[in-house]
């Protein structure tokens, strides 16, 4: 089991709101915590930076947004991320899209809230009680018993906490999980700087991170980022602690970093996949049988690598999950420790 300390500030933080495009009062949370632990917190526009006392000899960057709705109208209320991201038609326009279609029915009867997106505060409670694809708008509709005086704008957050179960940490833990593991680091003295984004979900935290470097960068901007991966089942996320990555849909990684945390993997006996390898694999066992091919994902580092012109590079270090996006995703307890193991192995503390 990790140790009670970040197991407590888990609990803590999952319990937080923090709704894609309405993530303030995490950062405040968040800004509270790391200056406890001494750490130099600076915010700027979808992004929290907190540095050491050698801000440039580690980077890490986890996203802390998290899967949430929003009011748009008198009782109505559409899932954030496509929200934030300025989706008006929500239909085959990506597979990560055409599979929320087809998960809606994951989220009835979920328990949510609705709160000031600055403060935080608790606007009041609910029950999902339907969703569906409107058939004029192409778009998430959800329905909600208990949040009908809700003005327009208000986030609304899942109600969720951490639960232990069957040797697995489980609840929606993207990307809490990791955004725990990094304010932890400065519990153990970490120096480097550790980056908090925003809307990742909505596919824009890389731009809030790459105003960052574009302004403060080094010449040698290696970023290590860390976040959770999904799998389809328990036996398919335990065959391997940790997930890496060679590259996503958008960009090939940093093969001097990634060969690092493969090397570091089997220096400590740590077992490892290559996740856009596994996609490969599955897709050839697809194509064979007429199915069609998964993509290889889209991820924060993809996005900023292939942006940067070569500003920033680096490589991924994640957790293998099952029930992605959901209050049910979770992680095997010996997963995470291996994940705040290499952590701390990289940061060199």
């Amino acid at each position: 089991m990790p140790n009670d300390a970040f197991i407590d500030l888990l609990k803590l933080l999952i319990r937080q709101p923090s709704v894609v495009g309405a993530e303030h009062s995490f950062f405040r949370v968040l800004q509270r915590e790391l200056e406890e632990r001494g750490a130099k917190v600076t915010w700027y526009e979808g992004l929290l930076v907190a540095q050491g006392s050698d801000p440039m000899s580690t980077m890490f960057s986890a996203h802390i947004d998290r899967h949430g709705l929003v009011c748009t109208g008198p009782n109505e209320f559409q899932y954030a991320a496509f929200v934030s991201a300025n989706r008006t038609d929500l239909l085959n326009n990506s597979v990560s899209e055409e599979l929320m279609t087809k998960v809606t029915e994951r989220f009835n009867h979920e328990e949510v809230y609705a709160y000031e997106p600055w403060s935080g505060v608790y606007r009041g409670k609910g029950v999902i009680k339907s969703c569906y694809v409107c058939e004029y708008r192409n778009n998430l509709i959800f329905e909600i018993d208990g949040l009908e005086s809700v003005v327009a704008g208000t986030p609304i957050a899942f109600k969720d906490q951490l639960h232990i179960r069957e040797g697995r940490l489980e609840g929606q833990l993207d990307n809490v999980i990791s955004a725990a593991a990094l304010v932890h680091l400065f519990d153990h003295g970490f120096k480097g700087t550790a980056f908090f984004t925003a809307q990742e979900e909505a596919g824009k935290s890389w731009r809030y991170l790459l105003e960052w470097f574009r302004r403060f960068g080094g010449s040698t901007n290696r970023l290590f980022v860390v976040d959770t991966s999904p799998f389809p089942n328990t036996a398919a996320a335990n065959e391997q602690l940790l997930v890496l990555r060679e590259k996503d849909a958008n960009a090939t990684f940093n093969s001097q970093s990634t060969a690092l945390i493969e090397q570091l993997c089997q220096q400590h006996g740590m077992s490892y996949l290559y996740k856009n390898r596994y996609v490969e694999q599955e897709n050839s066992k697809r194509l064979a049988q007429g199915l069609t091919a998964q993509s290889l994902g889209s991820t924060e580092l993809g996005r900023i690598i292939a942006a940067s012109n070569g500003l920033v590079d680096g490589t991924t270090i994640q957790i293998p999950t099952i029930g992605y996006h959901t209050m049910n995703e979770s992680a095997a307890i010996e997963s995470v420790e291996a994940f705040l193991d290499m952590l701390k192995i990289v940061a060199e503390i």
